[in-house]
This record gives C-alpha cells, structure tokens and sequence, in this order.
C-alpha cells in the first residue's frame, strides 16, 4: 500500500499522419476533437433530427446461399447411367496429381505461418497475447465466430450468436454487453483480433484513448471496476481506465512507477482540482508489469471507505479513503486528466472491462478470477468480453 504522487504531466506527442500500427490499417485524423462531430449532441451522439442511438439499428443484409458443390475431381465416368455395369472408376494419375498438390500447398503454409510468428515476436506485437484467460462470469457465445460489427442479439434470445464487439453500422463504437453506454474510440485505440475474440490495442500516444458519453460510475456509492490488461510501455504512467474530464480524475486504474519500479496502481481523487496531497493510493509493487498479461481489479466500499486492488485475484493492498470526490466528465479508456493534461496514454491491449455497483470481497475477487463467481452480481457495464 503506497500514497502515490503524480507523475510528470507532459502532453503525448502526436502521431503521423495517416499512421496505422499494430497491423490495423491507417485512417482519417480525427475531426473536431476527440474524435467527435461537432454541434450540439456531444461525445458524437446523436442530436434532434440526425440518426437514432445506433442501439436501437437493426443491421441489414442478405440471407447467404450455399454455393453447389463443385464436381469431385480425380474420378472419371467409364461408362453411362444406360449402360448395365457402370460404375465410378478412380482416375489414379489424377489422385496422384492431387496428394502432390496438397503436400506442397501444406508445405507452403508452414513455411509462411513460421515465418509470422517470427515477424511477430521480432516486432513485439500485442496480437493474441490475452488468450487463454479465464477471468469473469459470463462467457457468452465460447463457439460463435466473430463479428466486429453486426447487431447483437436480444438478451431474452435462446439462439446462438457471434458476439459483437462494436455497434451494429459503427466499427469505433465499443458496444455495452449489459447497459446502454457506448465507448468512443479515438483514432489509436482500435479493435483487434484475440482468438475468436476481440481487443483493444494502443499505441501509446496522446489518440490512444476511448470515452463514453457520461459518466458510467457513481463514486459516492460501492463500485468494483476490472480489465485484463497487457502493457508494451516500458515506462511512465499508462492508465487502463478513469473517470473525469475537467482539472482532475475521480479514480484511476494502471501502471505507474512507484519506488523506481513499475506497479499496477489503484489512486482516487477525494479533493477537487486534483492536488497531490488529496489522493490516496494502492499499489501492487515488486510483480512483473511488461508484457506479462494481467487481470486488474479495483475496488471501493463505500460504508467501510475503504478502497483496495487486486492483481490475478489476490489483494495486493487496501487503504481508508475519505469520500471520493465526483469528477466531472465521462470514463476514459486508455487516459486520466492530471491538472487539466491528458496523461498517460496506453500502450498494449485490453479486453474483458467491466463495472460493477458493489464492492467485491476478497472471496469474489478469487472466484472472479477463477471463472467461478456465479450468476450474481451482473455487472452494470461490460466491453470486449471473453
């Protein structure tokens, strides 16, 4: 348990234009700021007279059609349907010509699959690197195929569906599993692929960043907040997720440097205009933070006033916090507002977030982590999901 301080506010240093990174293809600059039309709706939302919640879209599409199956080769007719004694003959040159065709085309594909591999490890990418976790209680649709957009399916439906990470028609709008609030991403927070899946990866610069629309947690009552995380950034402040986008945060969730070291960190606000002496923080010092992925998770009791962080489900500390001060401005992906700077910017991928209204015990935090939390609670908000 540490009483943390600031780090050095500086703002990130903008990216190339046109720049693409992590394999995602480049896009446009942002227009208007945060990566949101301008006028009167704000956070990109819609106003009077412009389109509905994209909640509320319907995706169209045409039902696909199974295409004939082809004509099998490496046979030929000998005689006719008319003809007593017909039959189906194999042509053993063609199958010859076949078993040769596929064993140089299976050779092929492994030589360009060791290939990627190694491009990937040379290139310290962030790719596939979250498989395999086993956190959360929900694991909804383990079998279905992806889909980085379509429309999700109705909560009360038995049918099986591919799980969607976006809103149905909008690829940079992170879709709420349980609520309604969708998170914005910036130009450098982008979607990717994890297994059947998917992650946000950032590239660690002042666009690697997502919002909401409002605020998603109410600091004066119980609230638990999670993310499995893996961090590239070898230094300085890199916050998984936050509350605030006046002069100060409410809270934030991730790494900062704590006695030299890095340290995943739990810090709230409980003064306005974020002066150090107001903060009280948690650490979870002496763990591997790089590239080692990570379950996170923070917590605060508001009849205790207590606050306290899990790593992987085990409690790395808990302080007493006076009540936490209520930040104005929505949650953050990927950034925290220090004395009216954005700072740090992520650098790595994250998935499986989720806000909860109580505070979880440590018993819950394990079973949480362990897959084995039950059907209660359900969390309030949850995006990227396993």
């Amino acid at each position: 348990m540490t009483d943390g301080t600031y780090p050095p506010s500086s703002p990130q240093p903008e990216p190339a234009h046109g720049s693409g990174g992590y394999g995602f293809p480049p896009g446009p600059p942002a227009q208007n700021g945060y990566g949101y039309p301008s006028g009167d709706g704000g956070y990109g939302y819609p106003q009077a007279g412009q389109q509905p919640n994209p909640y509320q879209q319907d995706a169209g599409g045409q039902q696909w059609q199974p295409a004939p199956a082809p004509a099998q080769p490496g046979f030929t007719r000998l005689a006719g349907p008319d003809i007593p004694g017909a039959s189906d003959q194999p042509d053993w040159e063609a199958m010859a010509d076949r078993s040769e065709a596929a064993r140089r085309k299976k050779k092929r594909w492994t030589l360009v699959g060791g290939v990627t591999v190694l491009a990937l490890l040379a290139g310290g990418g962030t790719f596939f690197l979250l498989a395999g976790g086993s956190d959360g209680d929900d694991q909804e649709g383990t079998n279905a195929q992806p889909s980085a957009s379509a429309s999700p399916e109705p909560e009360d439906s038995k049918s099986p569906a591919a799980y969607t990470a976006t809103v149905a028609g909008d690829d940079t709008l992170l879709r709420d599993s349980y609520g309604s609030m969708g998170i914005r991403l910036g130009p450098d927070l982008r979607v990717g692929p994890l297994g059947k899946r998917f992650q946000v990866v950032g590239k660690g610069n002042a666009n690697s960043w997502g919002q909401s629309a409002e605020p998603v947690v109410d600091v004066t009552k119980s609230f638990t907040i999670t993310a499995r995380a893996y961090s590239s950034a070898t230094k300085g402040s890199r916050i998984v997720m936050s509350q605030g986008d006046g002069e100060s945060f409410s809270f934030e969730l991730g790494v900062n440097e704590v006695n030299g070291k890095q340290a995943w960190i739990f810090r709230v606000q409980t003064g306005d205009k974020g002066a150090a002496a107001t903060t009280r923080t948690v650490a979870a010092e002496g763990l591997t933070v790089l590239k080692t992925p990570t379950l996170v998770m923070a917590t605060y009791d508001a009849e205790k006033k207590k606050i306290a962080l899990y790593t992987d489900g085990k409690k790395a500390g808990e302080t007493d916090v006076p009540p936490i001060w209520q930040a104005p401005g929505p949650l953050q992906l990927g950034r925290s507002k220090h004395h009216n700077i954005w700072t740090g910017p992520w650098q790595g991928a994250l998935h499986n977030i989720k806000i909860y209204d109580a505070a979880f015990s440590a018993e819950q935090a394990a079973a949480y982590k362990e897959g084995k939390l039950g059907p209660a609670p359900k969390p309030a908000h949850a995006w990227l999901l396993t």
